[in-house]
């Protein structure tokens, strides 16, 4: 019988030199394109070393299970992150060309947008919805209320998971 003894973690140089093919070629599969592949590729091994130096990083006994893990957030971030981008460059298209900011002020809204985006990433999409009708659209509970077909009491409920959400994520 042996012992179910986790074993050591790989050095970060032998799992990159052992799997890092393969899951570039997973991701470029996935994606079509094989310099996103790379990148997202190496992001995944940058989020390894990171969970390595907090010592966060887990046993692996299966590191092309963990690998592809992380590698699937990263996809899903990557293709979250390009539909936020589209529909805003969608809302900048409809905007008169007097109005069209310059490039570095999209950069720097596009940015907002994202860390906005990030911020409430996990709340509930009512609760989402509440929230940025609220903030974005100066929305009080009741028209807010109209609009999710909901009592304004659930509005106000919304309203402080969302505030709490938030500042927990600040922590």
């Amino acid at each position: 019988m042996t012992d179910s003894v986790a074993a050591p973690p790989p050095c970060l140089s032998t799992l990159y030199r052992e799997h890092s093919s393969w899951l570039e070629g997973w991701l470029r599969s996935r994606l079509g394109d094989r310099w996103v592949a790379a990148d997202l590729a190496q992001d995944t091994f940058v989020r390894v070393l990171a969970a390595e130096r907090s010592n966060s990083l887990p046993s692996l006994r299966e590191p092309r299970a963990y690998l592809l893990t992380v590698g699937k957030r990263l996809l899903v971030n990557h293709y979250k992150r390009r539909s936020l981008e589209q529909a805003y460059l969608d809302a900048l298209a409809q905007l008169p060309q007097a109005q069209v900011p310059s490039a570095e002020q999209r950069w720097l809204m596009f940015e907002a947008l994202q860390a906005l985006d990030e911020l409430l990433d996990g709340l509930p999409p009512a609760v989402r919805r509440a929230f940025l009708w609220a903030q974005l659209e100066g929305l009080d509970y009741a028209s807010i209320a109209e609009r999710l077909d909901v009592s304004p009491r659930t509005v106000k409920r919304y309203m402080a998971q969302a505030y709490e959400h938030c500042l927990l994520v600040q922590l």
